[in-house]
């Protein structure tokens, strides 16, 4: 009961308690971090109440244990309270702890988050600043910066390898010092756009901000056509080259395949001086690019990372390695002090759970974080898979954005705007200050003046796995056997010169080998390989289907066409088939299907079948999985696509298996047809019989076993 004093009191004051008072309660019970704290870990225990607590509440549970123990320690050293003070603050932190222990006991995977001391993650940190903001404490300087990178995560140590190679770079180069010199700043004062979520309106800008322009980022007319290899660059090339000899370092570079992306990434590398380089690429192309650098960059060394590296050379200017081994070279190539990253077929990092994807990015930042002008470039034709969300991991990638906002580079290209997400014209101008960040696309008509009318690319792949190893047994004991023919013939015939012993040895071994069913002579042994193309073949022209749409597969061999259809299949591409044992109406149908249905992206033709009388230049592209031996032959399926109606440059990639008797094959095929230039110039040339071809073939081997012991 109240007193008679405390009634009077209470009627003084209108029946309520002095303010002082209320606010000196409110100011014990409802102020400071406590209750925060408590009032976050009930919503919590109501999220376990009702199942598996969500990724977000996992982390505002952890923050909590966190601040628990913050709070408890500040407490206990805080010698401005009294004992009573201290023991009703400890108790009710017991309380909050308590009710943590329940909710850790419904779900379990909750447990070790209340003993886990390792730093918070970015998104931790920006959900106890929160809290921290909510309590009105006064943040430190510490507090105030929330480091938004996610933290480069070192691979299993059980999978790392460092090839002895790279221990005698280590060796030679104990310090790489870091380049700071042109080090990013961030802003030191929140910008007008500080408060807002960006990262959405940025994708949506692609959706709704077109306004009919191309993806194109501004590129500055070139100085020059000529390239280091002795070559003549198209315009559209050099014009990206000279951008980055202006100053650009950051590029979406999403040509149409076709346009030349490597040999642009590779001079803007040259340009800027961007050595040593690293470049990750899909394990179907690395060897081509190892190709591309000689060509294109001649006085630079590139060496190839095989599984474990053993047969790397770690000096060289440019590194290259596919995704599938990328895991256990994370921690080395993170120190080996490169100037420059490129990363080709990048939509294969969308996926920001994947492997691939997180090594990737550690990569790309621990160079940045050394090499703050370093260049990064993004390879892709279909830099958006399913959705625009497909490009967080690219632009995250290229230093554009973090996991929640734009970094400081595009966040002042937008607050240079003077627009916000809210205001007319804002996904416009974001769309273009995107764009103007580093974005290039050009497609087929948009540069068709400056590209030849037809002409065919060589891709050479490597055939790995035990069929790999099967072919180049059989090439060594084809080898062999030649060698030992020919030792045999110059002891009996002394007389004869080199070059025609070989010819001869060459010779008897293409007439014994016609009708063979032996494995290692020059048919059955081209056949097998052929054979084991049919896989990387097909793999590469899914890519190319899902970069520019309709292409027409060729190959020689049934085996090979079937083997190309499976995986087509899996890959849920759609295909007509057009073969020598098909009715015309079938074959008509196959026709129509591939020109008029839009979701028939592969027409699978058969070299010698379909390489004449039907029409198919609703492609630009052409996939040559096997070599034929003659040059008609290849020219012939070529102009299926390059015809009357045909309104795009036609490029043929031929797919070669590096490191055998293909690439020989194809050299051969090259210069009997006048094709040095590598590009169809449509003039008639003097066709050479097949048994010339491989007649060639086999004298080349020869001669190349035998120069060491020769010359």
């Amino acid at each position: 009961m109240a007193t008679s004093g405390q009634s009077a009191k209470r009627q003084r004051t209108g029946g309520k308690r002095p303010a002082a008072q209320t606010r000196r309660r409110q100011h014990q019970d409802e102020t400071g971090i406590i209750p925060v704290l408590a009032r976050t870990v009930r919503t919590i225990e109501n999220s376990a109440e009702r199942g598996k607590v969500s990724p977000s509440n996992r982390t505002r549970f952890r923050v909590v244990a966190v601040l628990v123990r913050e709070e408890r320690a500040r407490i206990k050293a805080d010698p401005g309270l009294t004992d009573a003070e201290r023991t009703k603050e400890l108790t009710r932190l017991d309380g909050i702890a308590t009710i943590m222990a329940k909710t850790a006991a419904r779900d379990t995977s909750l447990i070790q988050l209340l003993t886990d001391t390792a730093p918070l993650g970015p998104a931790a940190q920006e959900v106890r600043r929160g809290m921290l903001l909510e309590a009105g404490t006064e943040l430190s300087p510490d507090d105030l910066v929330v480091v938004t990178e996610a933290p480069i995560v070192a691979p299993e140590v059980e999978k790392q390898v460092v090839p002895q190679s790279v221990k005698q770079y280590q060796m030679s180069n104990p310090f790489l010092a870091p380049d700071f010199s042109a080090a990013q700043t961030a802003p030191t004062t929140a910008g007008r756009l500080a408060n807002w979520e960006l990262i959405e309106p940025l994708f949506r800008s692609f959706e709704t901000g077109a306004g009919g322009g191309a993806a194109t980022m501004n590129l500055p007319a070139p100085r020059s056509l000529d390239a280091p290899g002795a070559l003549e660059l198209m315009i559209h090339q050099a014009r990206f080259i000279e951008s980055a000899r202006a100053g650009h370092r950051t590029y979406l570079l999403a040509d149409e395949p076709g346009l030349g992306k490597t040999a642009q990434a590779l001079l803007a590398a040259e340009a800027t001086g961007s050595y040593p380089l690293l470049v990750v690429v899909p394990n179907v192309v690395k060897v081509n690019w190892a190709r591309e650098v000689q060509k294109w960059t001649p006085q630079r060394v590139p060496t190839v990372v095989h599984g474990d590296g053993d047969d790397i050379d770690a000096f060289a200017d440019v590194v290259i390695v596919n995704y599938e081994v990328l895991d256990r070279h994370v921690a080395w190539l993170s120190r080996r002090g490169f100037k420059g990253m490129v990363v080709d077929e990048a939509h294969f990092i969308k996926n920001k759970e994947s492997q691939r994807s997180r090594n990737v990015l550690a990569l790309s930042r621990s160079i940045r974080a050394a090499q703050p002008n370093a260049l990064f470039v993004a390879l892709t034709g279909t830099p958006l898979i399913n959705q625009i969300e497909d490009f967080r991991m690219i632009w995250q990638y290229l230093g554009w954005i973090d996991d929640k906002k734009p970094l400081p580079r595009l966040m002042k290209k937008l607050e240079d705007t003077e627009l916000s997400p809210g205001d007319p014209g804002f996904f416009a101008a974001a769309r273009t200050a995107v764009i103007d960040m580093g974005i290039v696309r050009r497609r087929k008509q948009d540069v068709a003046a400056d590209i030849p009318a037809r002409r065919i690319a060589d891709i050479p792949v490597e055939l790995e796995g035990e069929s790999g190893r099967s072919i180049r047994a059989a090439e060594d004991a084809l080898v062999a056997r030649l060698v030992e023919r020919y030792r045999r013939l110059t002891a009996a015939r002394p007389e004869l010169e080199h070059e025609d012993a070989v010819r001869l040895v060459a010779a008897a071994e293409l007439e014994e080998s016609k009708g063979s069913e032996s494995g290692d002579n020059v048919f059955t042994m081209v056949r097998r390989i052929g054979q084991a193309k049919a896989t990387p073949a097909a793999d590469y022209t899914v890519n190319l289907a899902r970069n520019v749409g309709k292409v027409v597969f060729f190959a020689k061999h049934i085996d090979v066409m079937d083997a190309a259809e499976r995986y087509f299949a899996d890959a849920g591409v759609k295909t007509v088939s057009i073969r020598g044992e098909q009715t015309a109406k079938a074959r008509t149908a196959a026709i129509d299907a591939f020109t008029n249905d839009p979701e028939v992206q592969v027409a699978v033709c058969s070299l010698l079948t379909a390489g004449v009388g039907i029409n198919l230049q609703v492609a630009s592209n052409v996939v040559l999985a096997e070599l034929s031996w003659t040059n008609a032959e290849q020219t012939q399926a070529i102009d299926r696509v390059h015809r009357i109606g045909q309104e795009l440059p036609v490029t043929a990639w031929r797919i070669i298996a590096a490191g055998t008797i293909d690439g020989r094959i194809s050299e051969l095929i090259d210069s009997k047809a006048g094709l040095a230039s590598r590009a169809l110039d449509g003039e008639a040339a003097l066709e050479e019989a097949a048994g010339s071809v491989q007649l060639e073939a086999l004298v080349a081997l020869l001669g190349d076993a035998l120069e060491p012991s020769t010359i």
